[in-house]
């Protein structure tokens, strides 16, 4: 996978980190089993049904993520024009005084620089990166892969996000029913993606898919728990123009054009007029 080279960070003070919390009932181990689904009856937040199929969840590296990411990444792994529509899409979805937590975050959060929120709860594999991110107030470092549950109170954020990152995600039904727990009612997720990836990190069914089935993977992330709303897609795709067989092998090495953005958004229980 290509990246940008890093940029140069502001000073500004250091979010803080959040002190363990004892984990919350679960029956994790390393040997993670394959989440089971509730009742057709399940009440909201309940898993309806499994996604993904052993082999859609396995990994081309099986070591643990925390030592993938052990060293500090200070890169945007997607280009600029990716990055603003992004920031865009925030702009008009997100509120001044909104709680949000940046799940999977970075040095960098993408937020509006403009809008003043509450509080920016991010988590992460690398404390280094988070405690450099300027728009965190504080964050937590855990492998969702290892354990789903999140120390978070129930109905305390009003925006999820997740940027360039769902493609890891091996117990994606616990970590759509934990985001569904952790959002109060009429709150948003917004899971934004492009084509590019840590090839040897990305689960099989992100690896094999099409850009049309990496969405419909994540829309059924939603669907498979109750309570999501109908998940909106949007889509920004690269113009046609340069459509040269050299062109296409640049494009396939990042080296030119710029990369397709896609975010599927959906909302607990309702989306707010």
């Amino acid at each position: 996978m290509l990246c940008a080279p890093p940029q140069t960070l502001r000073p500004s003070p250091r979010p803080r980190q959040l002190s363990p919390a004892p984990p919350r009932c679960s029956n994790s181990n390393d040997a993670q089993p394959s989440p089971s689904p509730s009742s057709a009856s399940a009440a909201a937040g309940g898993i309806r049904r499994l996604v993904l199929a052993p082999e859609g969840r396995a990994k081309l590296d099986p070591r643990p993520d925390r030592d993938f990411y052990a060293f500090p990444r200070l890169v945007t792994h997607v280009d600029d024009a990716f990055i603003a529509s992004l920031t865009d899409l925030y702009r008009e979805r997100l509120r001044p005084g909104w709680d949000v937590l940046d799940l999977m975050s970075s040095w960098v959060s993408h937020l509006p620089p403009e809008v003043t929120f509450r509080r920016v709860v991010g988590h992460g594999l690398n404390a280094q990166e988070l405690a450099r991110n300027p728009r965190l107030d504080t964050f937590f470092v855990k492998d969702l892969n290892r354990e789903q549950e999140l120390a978070l109170e129930a109905g305390s954020f009003d925006a999820v996000l997740c940027t360039v990152s769902v493609q890891y995600l091996q117990y994606p039904e616990k970590v759509f029913a934990e985001i569904f727990r952790v959002l109060k009612p009429g709150g948003v997720c917004i899971v934004s993606f492009s084509n590019r990836m840590f090839y040897e990190k990305a689960i099989g069914a992100w690896r094999e898919g099409t850009a049309y089935s990496r969405v419909q993977l994540v829309t059924q992330y939603f669907q498979c728990v109750e309570g999501f709303t109908q998940p909106e897609v949007v889509r920004k795709l690269p113009s046609a123009a340069g459509s040269s067989p050299l062109d296409a092998v640049m494009r396939l090495f990042g080296m030119a054009g710029s990369d397709p953005f896609y975010a599927v958004i959906s909302y607990r229980n309702f989306k707010p007029m």
